[in-house]
């Protein structure tokens, strides 16, 4: 199986970034190949590039989500929403039919606050249930970690053992739902 982890920021230094090496190590096998995508490098979406002079970057993030069984964003909360940067990842998809439709994808986020990512990660889902994306986001189990600077240790661990627990059981779900597919 392939996921592939999209950090849903261009800031150099991010919890949510940490938060993915995080799941990358802990639930990567033999058996479930885990990726990390950073999205620095994908430009502003511009109808202008779709066809003709898609820029590699692009082109990297359309063939990567292609080859994935599963999709998990990890999203920081910017005024009550998602990054520029990742809104302007979720209109390039958009734009490349069927690349989303279905596709399985658990959202995650840390923040700093205490509320998590919680109306980040609404405004995600409902950008994914957009007629361009459909994609199929997991319901029921949504990763909300606050106060994400106090939850990692120095070698990027988390420390909670209820919130390691929690993250296990959103993870199964995700698999559960991936493999389905």
């Amino acid at each position: 199986m392939k996921i592939l982890e999209i950090v849903g920021t261009n800031a150099p230094k991010s919890y949510n970034r940490l938060l993915l090496a995080y799941m990358q190590k802990r639930y990567g096998s033999a058996n479930k190949e885990i990726s990390l995508l950073e999205i620095k490098d994908i430009p502003l979406f511009n109808e202008a590039y779709f066809s003709e002079d898609r820029p590699a970057s692009v082109q990297n993030l359309y063939d990567q989500v292609n080859a994935a069984d599963g999709v998990i964003i990890s999203t920081p909360e910017y005024d009550h929403a998602i990054t520029a940067a990742l809104k302007s990842v979720m209109e390039w998809l958009s734009c490349e039919k069927d690349l989303m439709y279905q596709k399985p994808v658990m959202l995650v986020g840390t923040s700093l606050g205490v509320q998590g990512t919680s109306r980040a990660q609404d405004n995600l889902r409902q950008i994914l249930n957009s007629p361009g994306l459909a994609a199929k986001v997991m319901a029921g189990n949504e990763f909300l970690l606050g106060l994400g600077k106090q939850k990692f240790d120095e070698q990027g661990q988390l420390t909670d053992q209820n919130t390691i627990d929690f993250l296990d059981e959103c993870f199964n779900q995700f698999l559960e739902l991936a493999q389905a597919n």
